[in-house]
């Protein structure tokens, strides 16, 4: 197969179609780890193997080692038992869990900067794929998905990195949309990171962060902004991430799009941040963006008015709602002055009152508040209501605050809404231009927020309601008229029922 006849397209088929080893037998919340990690380990085999071969051609009468010795300087080191093929040459003999537990691990050894800790959580001799028996036959199975032919992921065949990349964040977005309430937990639907992404317009050389980067997904579309913007990939990325398999996803997910200028942690950002300038000090960011959990209830409050960060000085959020805990962190990580961030919330945050109200009132008045922007109900997986971005700079030009309500501009779907290109543009332009539409978006100054008592809510700024039509007295003369008439008509036709029942 020429490189001319592979698409996208193709390539996520195949890798969608080598979860059928699975189905039937394991929750996809299980089995989407071993299908991930079973990729990226085909394309680290792929690609070694590949440039294994292109070096032997071009050293066909090299003095002994040297094909080894220009293998070290390659961006990645595939330790010999640990590819894809010797696993796969095995897959009929006892143990495949095993052994591919084992080459991970080699591959984390030889990799140690890169991917450190990465396979700590993701075991494939876990019980949860069933008996020994039944387990070796699921792993032989997927072995030999991955070996066919259609998922021959050579640069030499698929030619670019992106392709790889993106079949990971298919895979990723495959397995969301079937993964009820723990979808939120690692991935922001596509269209969603792009508006985030366009609205903070990261440039070339900026730093940019994600607290809460479930699988990096919106890390990634910061990073390819500025790729196809510029060409440059001098930038950096950070994030943390809280559950251990989903920050190794996010790990795989850099490397398989290139992007080894990243620093990603593990640890929970509001108990234990590490992205930290000293043991008191937060490291700050050009651009900070987030789909946090919406209302966490556990979120750390016990600890929150100790914080030795004083991440909280602004008011305590709740104690089952950890909203206000993101954006309080968020806010605290921008840059003086080139910071802006935005955040995906749930309605709640624009008006619920005490604690959040008393930290809305107090972001409004140091004028960080730039944006408040409505999108459509159903957009994000596990959730079908409808969320709100927020957008702070440090910055500003003036000191108002942008409305847009973008809830009802969508393409509808069986389960899941979508935002159009048509839909992304024009809440674009419009924060752009920032001043007001009828019917769509307000900009409001701080005397009007402050006369509504701080309430963000959209509705109270934007007039959602449509216009009263113009009314022809004559016109409803006639319909009642009319309806006069079929009521004196149904009067009758009722009493001759009754009659003909012996009912005078």
């Amino acid at each position: 197969m020429n490189q001319a006849t592979i698409s996208q397209d193709s390539i996520n088929a195949a890798v969608w179609a080598a979860c059928d080893t699975f189905r039937g037998t394991v929750d996809s919340s299980i089995y989407k780890d071993y299908v991930l990690t079973m990729l990226f380990l085909k394309y680290v085999s792929d690609v070694w193997q590949d440039h294994y071969d292109n070096y032997k051609k071009q050293y066909a009468n090299a003095e002994p080692g040297l094909i080894e010795e220009l293998l070290k300087t390659e961006r990645f080191v595939l330790p010999p038992n640990a590819s894809f093929y010797a696993l796969h040459a095995a897959r009929f003999e006892p143990g495949n869990g095993e052994r591919i537990d084992k080459a991970l691990h080699a591959i984390e050894d030889a990799n140690i900067a890169k991917l450190r800790d990465v396979f700590q959580d993701i075991s494939f001799n876990a019980n949860k794929l069933g008996d020994e028996q039944q387990k070796n036959d699921i792993l032989r199975h997927l072995l030999e998905d991955f070996a066919k032919p259609e998922l021959d992921l050579s640069p030499t065949r698929v030619g670019t990195l992106d392709l790889i990349g993106n079949a990971y964040e298919y895979l990723i977005k495959q397995f969301a949309s079937s993964s009820g309430k723990k979808a939120g937990e690692f991935y922001t639907p596509p269209e969603v990171s792009e508006l985030m992404a366009r609205l903070m317009d990261p440039q070339e050389g900026e730093e940019i962060c994600d607290p809460t980067c479930g699988s990096g997904s919106l890390l990634l579309k910061c990073g390819r902004l500025i790729r196809d913007r510029t060409g440059s990939r001098r930038y950096a990325l950070y994030g943390q991430e809280a559950i251990g398999s989903t920050w190794a996803l996010a790990k795989m997910n850099m490397f398989l799009h290139g992007e080894d200028n990243h620093r990603i942690e593990c640890g929970d950002t509001i108990r234990n941040p590490k992205l930290l300038e000293s043991e008191t000090s937060l490291r700050r960011f050009d651009v900070v963006v987030a789909n946090p959990p919406f209302s966490l209830e556990k979120w750390g409050h016990e600890s929150a008015e100790t914080d030795r960060l004083d991440r909280f000085r602004r008011g305590v959020p709740p104690r089952t709602k950890g909203d206000f805990a993101f954006i309080l962190h968020m806010v605290e990580t921008m840059k003086t002055g080139t910071g802006r961030m935005a955040v995906v919330v749930p309605h709640g945050v624009l008006f619920r009152g005490a604690a959040e109200g008393r930290v809305r009132q107090k972001l409004v008045e140091e004028n960080l508040l730039d944006a408040v922007i409505g999108v459509p109900e159903k957009l994000f997986y596990g959730t079908g209501i409808p969320a709100v971005v927020l957008v702070f700079r440090k910055n500003k030009e003036d000191d108002k605050v942008l409305f847009v309500d973008a809830s009802r501009n969508f393409q509808a779907g069986k389960n899941q809404n979508l935002l159009r290109e048509a839909d992304l543009e024009r809440i674009l332009a419009t924060y752009a231009a920032r001043r007001s539409v009828d019917k769509y978006a307000r900009l409001a100054g701080p005397a009007d927020i402050a006369a509504q008592g701080f309430n963000l809510n959209i509705g109270r700024y934007v007039d959602i309601v449509p216009a009263p039509r113009d009314i022809d007295i004559a016109e409803v003369h006639r319909e009642r008229v009319e309806i006069k008439k079929e009521w004196a008509r149904v009067e009758e036709e009722m009493a001759e029922y009754l009659k003909v029942l012996g009912y005078e």
